[in-house]
């Protein structure tokens, strides 16, 4: 019998699935759609993402199939008028520090195949019709396409059914919000010109926006914009013949055939609550936001990896289920704030006030390139984009600091040691686990404390490299399965290390892992 039911089976729904997978707790993923999506607007891999997935094996795949963003050029009328290189952004901050474009339809497939591979198949056309909380248990009905209908019992559901979810409606809570006034359209293309040179170009125009994304595919793009046009808006089905006028004379896109074209409304909204009971709310169920800065699909899948664990935790120990209680602090101060800061972006970059045109066509082109020449700014801002600098420190688990790493911060990466045969404190994260990592030297007991709860200790040769990257030499960091730190302690005491640990009743996950 499944212990997790998983409703939706996009990328958010996808990821939880192969974590808990990993982490040996039995799902059961549906989708009541037939087959994956063909379509998509979601192009972005962030780093962080690609963290978290390198953690279970699918980050050499999701690069290799990907393309990496070499620049970004901003148009202002039909010229452009900015370069911005990005290949080496945040080469000292990650091993992926780079930009990255994978379209969601062609990611998903690659979720697929490796779920498939760890023995687990979505189940197609099933929908969640509802549930209920029995305390102990969620009884869910499921109805399949013949209208068959069953009860599925489960310990716990989670809702990553997109922003019409099912399971948020069940669990009544609230999704206030609003949607922007501006319709977008998005097209997959095969054309030639100058935009189609593999990097993303984006047009700031006087009273519009558009952005060309390049696929790995060479002569292929997705072309994102805006509608304006009054006339146009009252096209009952509207074509991309009717919006392509822009893309040809102000970037000189030379459209050769139209693979696929659809129009959406883009909302901002994050739930009341994450949580009810048994009952998660993950990824567009529990927030949407505007598609600035490639943040949605990749907030999603942080919300899968960080429930995940959590569920895998409870589900072992009884009287560790007070764990998931830390979910939703954890994720609904992340997705309030991204909601807000991206409606800000957002707003300035549609909006016609002449301040707004300014700051679009005028002051970012000119200022831009300069301003990410110097390391500080090139720094905050692929730290922000790419979700490293997301941090738990309000968090209940969360505790401590040692050298600039907080608890509840991302465990820095530090590199890999030449000297040590390329030795990477990233590496051992595969572990999907506990542990304790010491840069340095460790505390005498520090490997007592360590055996005595199953945790693996860490310990890394202390070079330069490491105090660069905000660690503390022979300071202790109990770092948890989703690779952020729980406690950093400046002293490395093994004492604090096991009254936290003992508090917290935290041990191994070793024996429920799957290889």
């Amino acid at each position: 019998m499944a212990e997790v039911l998983i409703a939706g089976a996009g990328p958010t729904g996808l990821v939880l699935a192969v974590w808990l997978t990993r982490l040996g707790v039995s799902v059961r993923i549906i989708d009541k759609l037939a087959e994956s999506g063909t379509t998509s607007r979601a192009l972005a891999v962030q780093a962080r993402t690609l963290e978290l997935y390198q953690q279970v094996g699918l980050a050499r795949a999701l690069v290799d199939r990907a393309h990496k963003l070499p620049a970004v050029n901003l148009w202002v009328r039909n010229a452009c008028a900015a370069r911005i290189p990005l290949e080496a952004l945040g080469h000292d901050l990650s091993p992926f520090g780079f930009a990255l474009i994978f379209p969601q339809d062609e990611h998903e497939r690659l979720l697929i195949e490796h779920l498939r591979h760890l023995g687990v198949e979505v189940e197609r056309q099933i929908e969640l019709r509802g549930f209920e909380d029995a305390g102990s248990h969620i009884r869910a009905r499921l109805r399949n396409a013949d209208g068959f209908e069953e009860v599925c019992s489960v310990s716990y559901i989670a809702g990553c059914d997109g922003a019409r979810s099912r399971v948020r409606e069940v669990l009544n809570t609230g999704f206030p919000g609003g949607t922007y006034d501006h319709l977008f359209y998005v097209a997959d293309v095969e054309a030639g010109g100058p935009p189609m040179n593999g990097e993303l170009h984006v047009d700031l125009d006087v009273a519009d926006f558009l952005a060309v994304f390049p696929l790995k595919e060479a002569g292929r793009a997705r072309l994102i914009g805006t509608v304006r046009d009054e006339s146009t808006l009252q096209t009952p089905s509207l074509r991309f013949e009717d919006v392509q006028d822009r893309a040809i004379r102000n970037l000189n896109v030379q459209v050769k055939r139209v693979n696929w074209f659809s129009t959406y409304r883009v909302h901002h909204r994050v739930a009341h609550s994450f949580r009810t009971g048994r009952a998660f709310l993950l990824g567009d169920a529990a927030h949407i936001h505007s598609p600035v800065g490639g943040q949605g699909m990749n907030t999603g899948i942080g919300d899968a990896v960080n429930l995940a664990w959590k569920l895998a935790v409870a589900l072992r120990s009884a009287s560790a289920g007070w764990i998931l209680d830390s979910y939703e602090p954890e994720r609904i101060a992340f997705a309030r704030r991204l909601v807000a800061t991206t409606d800000r972006v957002f707003t300035g970059i549609i909006s016609p006030t002449p301040l707004a045109r300014f700051v679009r066509t005028r002051a970012v082109p000119t200022l831009a390139p300069w301003l990410l020449r110097l390391p500080i700014v090139r720094r905050f801002v692929f730290r922000t984009v790419s979700q490293i600098a997301v941090n738990y420190r309000g968090s209940s688990l969360s505790s401590g600091m040692a050298g600039s790493v907080c608890g509840g911060d991302r465990l820095p990466w530090a590199g890999p040691a030449v000297g040590d045969g390329g030795v990477d404190n990233y590496a051992c994260l595969e572990s999907l686990d506990w542990q304790i990592h010491v840069y340095g030297e460790p505390a005498a007991a520090m490997e007592s404390v360590a055996l005595r709860h199953g945790i693996a200790l860490q310990v890394f040769r202390w070079r330069q490299r490491m105090a660069t990257a905000g660690l503390r030499c022979n300071a202790a960091y109990l770092v948890r399965p989703d690779g952020y730190v729980a406690l950093a302690d400046a002293q490395g005491s093994a004492a604090a290390m096991a009254a936290f640990l003992e508090r917290n009743q935290i041990s191994s996950l070793r024996h429920n892992a799957r290889a």
